[in-house]
């Protein structure tokens, strides 16, 4: 599938620089051309108007001069048929009427030149020049259509470069997907994740027909103030569930800041850390050895070619990745003595290691009950300090969708939270300060009482947060405080 992305990356490269690129490179090309076509024919427009202005212009002075002719003419007539009229006046209007029948003419002449000329630009205009303009338009669109056909073209080539890779990918899913093998994969699963634990041994038998040896079962919901009253209702499966079928429960390992040992971890979860761990150290000292070998090998040159180097400057160096080697040979030495204790025995385990979830009780428990962040969880997941930042979450399966419907535990009392506390790990619950709950499992000498807010919220608290009361009709009912 990442072939099959890559080829359509390869489709989006080559669209990229042999269409997008070139398309865009041409687009700027054609707005300069198509603007320089329109500018030519704005340009030849205002050319052929100006020239019609002329020819306006030239005719109107060529229609006043005659009318001013046609009246001087009329004038000098009047004056002539005026017997009062003096010569001197008749013959200044005769020429002042010559004077205009001239200006006439030349009236005449200049608008005869000037239609002649807004004639000939006119033709020009409508035939040559404008069409020219109309042409180059045209053939820069059809410029244009055939570029977007050889790009379509260019593209349909791209993409039928990768067909036959494309087909392989294909094929190459279809064979991974044919090639699924379940059991193998869950067996894959099964080795990464499995524990090493043992499942608990068979719980003996308590003999309370003897009132001298009475002793409190491991099993039973309370202590020995009970009278009798301790055992689990029929149906109650609180200790007969295995811990990945828990209700809500998930396995959270806190990293980084356990045991140097690993010993926080199931044995096989440990076995294969320190196998992890002592790889690690041997890969170290492989790396120290190389340096060392260059090292005097550069030193080795310097002493045969003194004007090299200074091969006393090698030493301190030399010296140095000695004692890193050793501390690594150490430290990889501790490390394989922890995995050939964890490869050459299962550990050993009591009652009270196996109680609910069978998970391990950490080496570094503190016997302080009111501090909830160092110890082992109530649900037997172990966890550190709240402030290590490493942690790894195995992944919850469904299988806790499919045991919901387990018999809810019976309760055996109630408890008020004197304090508030945020259940920030896995197994416990948040409370506030004045909250009633139901509580249905006491503290077994842990720390933890096991309360209910409701059909479906349940988990554990510090029981020095709580103020417990028991129910009415068990003898001898404690309150911790």
């Amino acid at each position: 599938m990442n072939d099959y992305a890559g080829q359509h990356e390869v489709v989006s490269e080559n669209m990229t620089s042999q269409i997008t690129a070139e398309l865009t490179r041409f687009v700027q090309e054609l707005k300069q051309e198509r603007k320089s076509h329109f500018h030519d024919g704005r340009k030849a427009q205002q050319n052929i108007e100006t020239f019609w202005k002329q020819l306006e212009a030239s005719k109107r002075r060529f229609e006043r001069d005659c009318k001013e002719a046609d009246r001087a003419q009329q004038y000098f007539e009047k004056m002539d048929a005026d017997i009062n009229v003096t010569k001197a006046d008749v013959e200044k209007a005769r020429q002042q009427a010559q004077t205009r029948h001239q200006m006439a003419e030349d009236s005449k002449g200049e608008y005869s030149s000037i239609l002649q000329k807004f004639n000939h630009e006119q033709r020009e205009h409508y035939h040559t020049h404008i069409p020219n303009i109309f042409q180059k338009i045209q053939e820069m669109e059809e410029r244009r259509i055939v570029r977007i056909g050889e790009c379509m073209k260019t593209y349909a080539e791209v993409d039928r470069q990768v067909i036959p890779i494309i087909g392989k990918c294909l094929d190459g899913i279809t064979k991974a997907a044919e090639s699924i093998d379940q059991k193998n994969d869950s067996q894959l699963v099964i080795e990464a994740f499995k524990s090493g634990f043992e499942p608990p041994g068979d719980i003996d038998f308590e003999d309370f027909t003897q009132p001298m040896k009475r002793t409190v079962s491991e099993s039973s919901l309370s202590n020995s103030r009970w009278d009798g009253k301790s055992e689990p209702k029929p149906g109650s499966k609180s200790k007969g569930k295995l811990w990945p079928f828990i209700k809500k429960n998930k396995l959270s390992l806190k990293l980084g800041g356990g045991p140097e040992d690993f010993s926080n971890l199931p044995p096989e979860q440990r076995r294969k850390k320190l196998q992890q761990k002592v790889d690690e150290l041997n890969k170290d000292i492989q790396k120290e050895m190389d340096q060392r070998d260059a090292l005097t090998k550069m030193k080795d040159v310097y002493i045969k070619n003194p004007q090299m180097g200074d091969a006393a400057s090698v030493d301190h160096k030399l010296a140095e990745l000695g004692q890193n080697m050793e501390k690594l040979r150490l430290e990889a030495q501790k490390f394989e003595g922890w995995l050939a204790e964890v490869e050459g025995r299962l550990p050993v385990r009591t009652e009270q290691t196996r109680r609910q979830s069978g998970m391990y009780d950490t080496q570094n428990t503190s016997a302080v009950n009111n501090c909830a962040q160092d110890r082992e969880s109530p649900d037997g997941s172990y966890t550190e300090e709240q402030s290590q930042e490493s942690e790894m979450k195995v992944p919850v399966t469904e299988f806790d969708d499919e045991f919901d419907d387990e018999e809810p535990l019976p309760t055996i009392g109630t408890c008020k939270a004197l304090y508030t506390f945020e259940g920030q790990n896995e197994g416990t619950i948040s409370v506030t300060e004045g909250e009633m709950l139901y509580v249905i499992e006491e503290d077994k000498g842990d720390g933890w009482t096991r309360i209910r807010r409701n059909e479906d919220e349940e988990g554990y608290v510090p029981t020095s947060y709580v103020e417990v009361y028991l129910d009415k009709n068990a003898k001898g009912a404690m309150t911790y405080i």
